[in-house]
């Protein structure tokens, strides 16, 4: 289901099709998405490597503004006019995508972007520490697990377990700490986004990738990790994580 449409084109017209509910927020929350899913290498490669599962109910914490909801909304929207890169896989169509965010602006900026009523996307206030995460079939964290402490880690990882089926999924991303320079540069740019999102600058909790390995390994997952800086110089690593069928 394809007009053999050139990735980059492609990209460039779903960069459009995703920002444009963000428009209504304000320019932050327009300039914000832009930045993060034209230039996050994680967003293209979920899509590209067909990671996400095809249907089912998504649950992702610390989503912000939702900007992961609008990319899969409209990922789906053009599969289905039949504008689709030639080679990349069916995308996703989510039955319930929930969000979890602990920052009551972003929580408004997902408001003002999907509406109070969306048939398909909730975007709710609370912390990924004490929410119940309900049954779902996909979990995902980007860029979040860092900012409680390893206990608190711990604990979310085994609730997330239990939260999914087997086979269930589990993605997250973390910064890399035996990475060395690279981690620091990442950590550093972490602070900027945070501060320039409107929030005070967290403590970080991070690991070497070795460690978290081990740690969801020890939860019950089985995990495989890969590289997800892009070309930039930063210590960034995707761990798909699933419970053993």
């Amino acid at each position: 289901m394809s007009d053999s449409v050139s990735e980059n084109t492609f990209l460039k017209r779903l960069l459009d099709d995703a920002t444009r509910p963000f428009l209504g927020g304000g320019r932050f929350a327009y300039h914000y998405a832009r930045g993060k899913l034209g230039g996050d290498p994680i967003f293209r490669e979920l899509l590209r490597q067909g990671l996400l599962p095809e249907r089912g109910r998504f649950l992702d914490l610390g989503c912000g503004q939702g900007s992961l909801f609008s990319w899969l909304l409209s990922a789906r929207a053009l599969f289905e006019k039949g504008h689709w890169p030639t080679g990349w896989p069916t995308p996703p169509m989510p039955d319930q995508l929930r969000g979890v965010e602990l920052m009551q602006k972003d929580v408004e900026r997902a408001a003002r972007a999907f509406g109070v009523d969306h048939p398909v996307v909730r975007v709710e206030q609370g912390d990924m520490c004490r929410t119940d995460f309900g049954k779902v079939d996909l979990v995902t964290i980007l860029d979040a697990l860092h900012y409680f402490d390893h206990a608190g880690q711990e604990d979310v990882l085994r609730r997330i377990h239990a939260a999914l089926p087997p086979g269930g999924l589990f993605l997250t991303r973390i910064g890399d700490v035996s990475a060395g320079l690279p981690y620091h540069i990442s950590n550093w740019v972490d602070h900027v986004v945070t501060f320039a999102r409107g929030h005070r600058l967290p403590k970080l909790y991070a690991r070497p990738l070795a460690d978290w390995r081990t740690l969801l390994q020890r939860v019950g997952f089985e995990v495989t990790s890969q590289n997800m800086s892009g070309e930039k110089p930063f210590a960034n690593v995707m761990l798909v994580c699933r419970v053993p069928s």
